[in-house]
């Protein structure tokens, strides 16, 4: 392999060539069995003799950090001297603007602690990803690859067949009426509320989020400078008197409030839209977990009520494909379309193009809502079961807030337990639940979900949660 060295400063040539290589085997660099350059091939990289070069290596091999195979090279040993990785350099010698110092960094998916046997997780969030058509997946990406002549880069705006099918399944969807022209294609839901933010929010913007709500999206906005202002909600959504009057952006989840679950009433959200009329202010209205429905018929989206273009339209894939494909889309007004494709443009220039590709095929081809439908019948059996079991085992203890779609429930603690505590006995015990409270809730409870745990191990979670009530 190709080896760096500097041969800058002064001092003898060869010490210098033995004490680069020696730092990076002991740092990790150059791992155990990896070949060196020979060295004559070295000596004329560094413009050096031969000589300096191989009393650098005779040096390394006499310490055993390096091994010569005759007729192969010189290679790094298999179990070299380790000092560990080099110290790196002072954290804070750059200094950040201090709003990253406020913003929590993020964490893998915690799971439990308990050690060995089943983990029980009704983490929230995360769809099953056993149940994603791998195979047929595979065979679209197959297919694309082989019908796509490669291009040097994409249309920022997205794959013109993926942007169409997506209109054409809002459209019959969710009612919402846009063209392929209209739909922006995103890394993900976040990426969309990025693009928005640059758009719209400038240092010291008043952005009204939902309180309980979903924190990634109030930490974006702070991260660009706005002042976020926290909303509470009720059984009917976001409380539209509560939101300040110098709002210029609003972020709700009308469909399917995030984290507690009941939809935005249908005067709540002409109450929502009048208020961005005279206020002059934009609503994002993420749809978040809209596609897994099971009662009642959907209300209106905020989009389709809207007849003043203050309506950005969120929606993503992450929770009924996979989120690892980061596939997300944006629609936005008219008004706003050349501002969004430039800052699309500047922020990445294009979202994956196979992915984008693929997923035009998959949804073309009538395999998205075959897959929607059958992952839309497993989640209503857990969720059945779940509340079957918190209405026969948890009754007085917990109170489950109504809701119809999505990936979870969230219930409010009812007997006075203490919920982190609760939730860390639980993980002990191999139970991940979570506490609502770390969504802005000002009342004791837990969210459980039911994407990433199995039908047949929800029971004996359930049964260790109360355990350790």
């Amino acid at each position: 392999m190709e080896v760096h060295v500097s041969l800058a400063g002064r001092g003898d040539l060869s010490a210098r060539i033995y004490r680069q290589l020696h730092e990076a085997v002991m740092d990790g660099r150059l791992r155990s069995g990896e070949r060196l350059p020979p060295t004559r091939e070295l000596a004329r990289q560094l413009d050096v003799s031969r000589n300096t070069v191989a009393l650098a290596y005779e040096r390394l091999t006499a310490e055993g950090f390096l091994v010569g195979r005759v007729g192969a090279g010189t290679f790094v040993c298999d179990n070299p001297p380790s000092g560990g990785p080099a110290p790196s350099a002072s954290a804070g010698s750059i200094p950040t603007r201090s709003v990253w110092q406020s913003l929590a960094s993020p964490a893998p998916h915690r799971g439990a602690s308990f050690v060995g046997g089943t983990v029980y997780d009704f983490a929230v969030g995360i769809p099953d990803v056993r149940r994603f058509p791998m195979e047929a997946w595979r065979r679209q990406v197959a297919r694309h690859l082989r019908e796509t002549a490669p291009t040097a880069y994409g249309d920022p705006a997205g794959h013109p067949g993926l942007r169409a099918e997506i209109a054409r399944h809002i459209g019959l969807s969710r009612s919402v009426v846009v063209g392929a022209d209209d739909v922006v294609v995103t890394n993900g839901a976040q990426q969309a509320l990025d693009l928005i933010g640059r758009l719209l929010i400038e240092p010291g913007t008043c952005v009204a989020v939902e309180e309980p709500g979903y924190p990634p999206a109030r930490d974006l906005f702070t991260s660009l400078g706005a002042r976020v202002v926290g909303v509470p909600v009720d059984a009917e959504g976001i409380v539209v008197s509560a939101i300040p009057a110098d709002a210029r952006l609003v972020y709700t989840t009308p469909s399917h409030q995030f984290p507690l679950g009941p939809p935005m009433s249908l005067d709540r959200r002409a109450a929502l839209l009048a208020f961005a009329h005279r206020a002059d202010a934009a609503v994002i209205e993420d749809d978040y977990d809209s596609e897994f429905r099971f009662a009642d018929r959907p209300l209106e989206p905020l989009h389709s009520l809207d007849r003043g273009d203050r309506v950005l339209y969120v929606g993503s894939f992450s929770k009924t494909m996979l989120p690892m494909l980061r596939l997300g889309f944006l629609v936005a007004p008219r008004a706003l379309r050349p501002a969004l494709l430039t800052a699309k443009h500047l922020t990445d220039r294009q979202t994956e193009p196979t992915n984008q590709g693929t997923m035009a095929r998959f949804m073309a081809d009538g395999l998205f809502v075959r897959h929607l439908r059958r992952s839309t019948k497993e989640y209503a059996a857990r969720r059945r079961l779940i509340l079957s079991v918190l209405q026969r085992d948890f009754d007085g203890r917990l109170e489950v807030v109504p809701s119809t779609a999505g990936l979870h429930l969230a219930a409010w603690v009812r007997d006075g337990t203490e919920v982190p505590g609760l939730v860390t006995r639980a993980a002990s015990a191999g139970v991940v639940v979570e506490d609502v409270a770390a969504y802005g809730a000002d009342r004791p409870g837990l969210v459980l979900g039911y994407g990433a745990i199995a039908e047949p191990d929800i029971a004996e979670g359930l049964r260790l949660l109360g355990e350790v009530w």
